[in-house]
Formats: structure tokens, sequence, C-alpha cells
């Protein structure tokens, strides 16, 4: 019995904030529109655009200012994400039609293993153009999708057309597709990775695969070996099954500062705002942290990151600030600091915690009752029912709902 390609198709729906907002603002389909952060409080990032946009040269993580000069008539609004995940359940929904595995991708993406669904519902491209229908016309926005037999060229595939539209990579075909494409294109290909490719005349995938992967190896650790077996069309990750709980690797906050922090006291507010967001969703998705983790800009744009161990993991907000201050004290800039983020490394789950009847363990366990308490009562009555009393001392800083603002990271091929 021969072996048998996997049937693996990426979902990408286009444009997808702008598109959305365009559902609810129909007067702005014919003109230029882009989702963004709040100018006024200097979230000022292009997080997506629409096509007309895209035509006047904007592009998704540059200012806001820059978009504008570019494209004075731009209509910018502010992100509603609960538009955006009532938009990608239904999506999901869709998907499931054809199959249980599914693996979001952030909240317009996913990938979906057909292998097991084809004698029932056609090929993959098939299934690709009736989704693709199906989006546009029970959603009323647009979709590309790459089929191909593995989750790295599916993905790349959904890049290659765009919108609405379907690529199919086949083991037959990827090196006459995939190779030419410049190597960023790549999952996992970042810029400094990027850089470092062209100092040792890497520029495309092709020269990716062909490379010697010992070299590779020597350049980016096991990244480097990955990266040779993505470019060879070898990715054999599988893709997970629709409810499987994702494998979580951090989980993080940051914000761009309403104004420059100066003192210790701006620091510590901000701090304990995002420590109180990162605890919480520890205790949400049933997780304690070993490791926390800051990264800091200056004003002049200079950034670093730190982390510290914890003498043992937690889920307490107490916790995380103190070890997030002692890092930011150890390490201050000497500029006043634009912007900052905390994030808790090392998750386990709750309830592998082993029980103790030691004071301090007795002392932990009392604040964490305390801290599960405040999370039911911002539950019942939003975020700033209950608050820190150092949070009265600047509203600017602390007028922040951390909930609404976060960001997971969750494992996918890098461990």
């Amino acid at each position: 019995m021969g072996f048998v390609d996997r049937t693996i198709l990426h979902v990408d729906m286009n444009c997808f904030y702008a598109n959305v907002e365009c559902l609810y603002h129909p007067e702005l389909r014919d003109k230029p529109v882009a989702v963004g952060g709040d100018a006024e409080q200097r979230h000022g990032i292009i997080l997506t655009k629409n096509y007309i946009a895209k035509g006047f040269g904007v592009q998704t993580g540059e200012a806001l200012w820059q978009a504008k000069m570019k494209c004075p008539d731009i209509v910018i609004l502010k992100p509603d994400y609960k538009k955006y995940i009532k938009f990608s359940k239904m999506a999901s929904e869709i998907y499931s039609d054809y199959t249980d595995k599914i693996e979001s991708f952030g909240l317009d993406e996913c990938w979906i293993d057909l292998t097991g669904s084809t004698g029932l519902f056609g090929s993959g491209e098939n299934v690709a153009d009736e989704l693709r229908s199906r989006i546009r016309f029970e959603l009323g926005i647009t979709a590309s999708v790459g089929v191909s037999f593995n989750k790295i060229f599916s993905k790349l595939g959904s890049d290659m057309k765009k919108p609405d539209a379907t690529t199919v990579i086949t083991r037959e075909n990827f090196k006459e597709k995939v190779w030419p494409l410049p190597s960023s294109d790549l999952l996992y290909v970042g810029r400094a990775t990027k850089n470092k490719f062209r100092m040792y005349g890497i520029h495309t995938i092709g020269d990716i695969a062909r490379a010697d992967v010992q070299m590779l190896k020597y350049l980016l650790g096991v990244n480097g070996q990955m990266l040779w077996l993505f470019a060879n069309g070898l990715d054999t990750s599988p893709v997970s099954n629709i409810g499987a709980k994702s494998l979580i690797k951090s989980i993080g906050n940051s914000t761009t500062t309403p104004r420059d922090l100066i003192t210790d006291m701006d620091v510590k507010i901000t701090l304990y705002v995002l420590c109180e967001s990162v605890a919480e969703r520890l205790r949400e998705h049933q997780f304690v942290c070993s490791t926390v983790q800051i990264n800091i800009r200056d004003n002049e744009l200079f950034s670093y990151e730190r982390q510290g161990k914890l003498a043992m993991p937690t889920c307490i907000s107490q916790v995380i600030f103190e070890k997030a201050f002692e890092l930011y004290k150890a390490n201050v800039p000497g500029k006043p600091i634009r912007s900052i983020g905390v994030r808790a490394c090392q998750l386990s789950l709750r309830e592998t915690e082993q029980l103790s009847f030691l004071p301090e363990i007795e002392r932990i366990q009392r604040r964490e009752t305390v801290e599960c308490t405040i999370d039911e009562i911002r539950r019942r009555f939003g975020h700033y029912s209950i608050r820190r009393g150092i949070m009265l001392m600047d509203k600017q800083l602390s007028n922040l709902d951390p909930k609404a603002d976060h960001t997971i990271h969750p494992v996918a091929f890098l461990k």
C-alpha cells in the first residue's frame, strides 16, 4: 500500500478586522479603511487595513501618522475584539462541517486537516473553493485558502493569492512555486533571521532548502534545522483536534503608555495594571508561572527584555509584580519609558501544585483566595469595580482594562 499525502488547508480571512468593520459601516466599503490603536493614547499602530488603503502603500504595523501621510483620507477605526471573536467562531462552525481537526492561528487564520474527509467532500481544492464561497455568503467577508500536503506550505499558499483565492501546492510543484519566494515568506523567518541569512547569501526559500543543514544548525541552532525541513517540504506537524486545549507557552500583557513613565511610581502603577492582567489570565487558564519577563522600550525606541526566576510557581499578581519591579530596578533604562510589558513564562498546571502546611505557603494560598474573589467581583461588576489604592494616584496611567487587552502565546512549531 503506497504512502498517501495529507490534505491540509490554511484559511486566511482577508483584511479581517477591516472587512468586519465595513460590514457594520457599509458607507465605508469604497473608502480606505484601517483598524488601529488610539492616537490620543499613543497606541498609534495600524493593525490591519483594507485593500483600498493597501493601494496607497499603507502597511500593517506602521504608525498612524505614517499611514495618514500616505493616505490623508484614510478612515481609522478602533478595534472591537468582541466582533472579531464572534466572526472567528462563526467561521470555525463552517470548518467543523468538514472535519474536527481544526487548529487556530490567531482569530483570522486556521489550519484544517481534510485527510480523512476527502472521500466525503471531494478534493482539498474543491473544499477550499466551497469554504471561500460559504464564508463570502454566510459571513459577508472573503478568505484565501492554501491547499497542500503540510501546514507550512498550505500557509504559504494562502498568502500567495489574495483576496478570495485558492492556491494548491503539491509535492510535485512546490519547488517551482515555493523555492523562488523570498526567505522571509517562510513561517518563522523574521527580520533578524532574514538579515543573518542574507549575510550568507541565502535570499530565497530555495536557498534555505539547498543549504547545508549543519551550517544552518550552526547559525540558528535547532531552528536552523527546522527551517531547512520546512523549506524542503518535510514538515510533519499535526493539526490539532477541535476543542483540544492549546498548549500555552506564556501569558503576557504590554502597553504603550499615554505619557512617558519617568518616576518609579509611574512604573509601579503601570506594572500593577499589567501584572493583575497576567495573573488573572493565569488563574483563568489554570496555570502558574515559574519565570517573569519584562520588556521595556524608552522614548528613543531602544528596547530590551529581562527575566527572572520565581522562588516557587505562582498565579498571584503581587508576587509577579514584585519580580517585575525588581527586574526593572536592576535594569533602569536611564531614559523615560514609552512602553512596557510583563509576561509569565514556564507555565505549569495549578493542579500539579503540592499542598503544604508551612506558614509561608498558607499565606500564599490566602493571597490566591483573595485574588480569586477579586476576579469574581470584576466578572460580575466590571473591571473597575475594585482597584488597588495606588491606581487612584494617576488615573491616566491606570485607565487601562487589561482583561480586554491581553496576549496569550501558544506553542506552535517552536518548543
